[in-house]
């Protein structure tokens, strides 16, 4: 068998696909792999090129493949898409990672680290902690509603309703129904306070990593911001610009274009939403609460940027004196 120097890896939970081809772009290896057969297989080849999709596990496996002395590259399964050949496998998709990670101009995913991918669990436990929280809460809102029972919103009107579900001398609400409300609360109040936890390990992470501390001396970014990038972003060198970290995120504009005729329309939501919403919310928070000295211009600056990076021949809005673009 000639030697391998391009190999096509599918990962999966037990199965995995295996496609090699040699210096000449010819097949010499296709194979099925159970997970504990893997690593004892590429122990065996000589250092090559091995390309994997980024997906679920996927880093783990770049860690232990780059530790045998193979160069690894991830890659985002959308662009290996268009090399899959009609009918979808195992098989197929290995030969399709196999032909993209041989591309000049593929993109590719740089592998995170454990303690980044730490870092990762904690913002994504975290944040599924917070969507429990809110539905916990809305339960609460619509069982105690069933019983003519309504609190203003926000946390004290949570508050007062637990304290009417309390009240045992209160009769508007039968005993089944206080029982089961009354387990709400107490769900209610074990999540926020794992939350705290979360927030108390996220500052712990903040104060220990010198580039999140400073990430945080930008307006806007704070502890969780900062560490999320932190944890997120493996190599910021792999963008050029700002710009092109921006586009990442989601947060430039969808294009349409054609026939030299640029059409922007709203932000493309591509990328990581959970980024992108943090990114939202302290870019509004620098517009909402600093200084009332302060915000025009630090507001008038940001958006001055956005302008100059992305100019189109259609006035925008941030580009009127009145700040009312061709939509009024």
């Amino acid at each position: 068998m000639q030697a391998i120097t391009t190999i096509g890896l599918d990962i999966a939970k037990s199965v995995f696909q295996v496609h090699g081809v040699d210096a000449n772009g010819q097949v010499v290896l296709r194979r099925q792999l159970k997970r504990r057969y893997v690593l004892a297989f590429f122990e065996k080849l000589a250092p090559c090129l091995v390309g994997i999709e980024a997906c679920a596990s996927s880093h783990h496996w770049a860690r232990q493949l780059q530790a045998l002395g193979h160069n690894v590259r991830l890659m985002p399964p959308a662009y290996v898409k268009p090399y899959v050949k009609r009918q979808k496998n195992d098989a197929t998709d290995a030969e399709a990672i196999c032909e993209a990670v041989s591309r000049a101009n593929m993109r590719f995913v740089p592998a995170k680290t454990s303690e980044q991918q730490s870092g990762l669990v904690l913002h994504r436990t975290r944040h599924l902690f917070i969507r429990q929280q809110t539905s916990v809460i809305n339960a609460i809102r619509a069982h105690c509603a069933e019983f003519g029972i309504v609190a203003p919103v926000g946390r004290r009107g949570v508050e007062e309703l637990l304290n009417v579900i309390a009240n045992a001398k209160d009769e508007q609400v039968p005993a089944i129904a206080r029982a089961c409300v009354a387990a709400l609360g107490a769900q209610l109040h074990r999540i926020k306070q794992q939350i705290l936890e979360f927030d108390r390990m996220i500052t712990a992470w903040h104060r220990c990593c010198e580039t999140s501390r400073r990430l945080d001396e930008i307006p806007g970014v704070g502890p969780a911001l900062a560490t999320a990038l932190v944890a997120s972003v493996a190599n910021p060198r792999a963008f050029r610009s700002g710009r092109d970290f921006s586009a990442w995120i989601g947060l430039v504009p969808k294009q349409n274009s054609s026939g030299g005729k640029p059409k922007l329309g709203s932000i493309s939501k591509q990328g990581d939403r959970y980024l992108r919403g943090l990114f939202t919310a302290g870019a509004l928070a620098v517009i909402r609460y600093a200084p009332r000295h302060q915000a025009p211009a630090m507001a008038h600056r940001i958006i001055s940027t956005a302008a100059d990076h992305g100019r189109s021949p259609r006035t925008r809005q941030q580009n009127c004196q009145n700040g009312m673009g061709d939509d009024g």
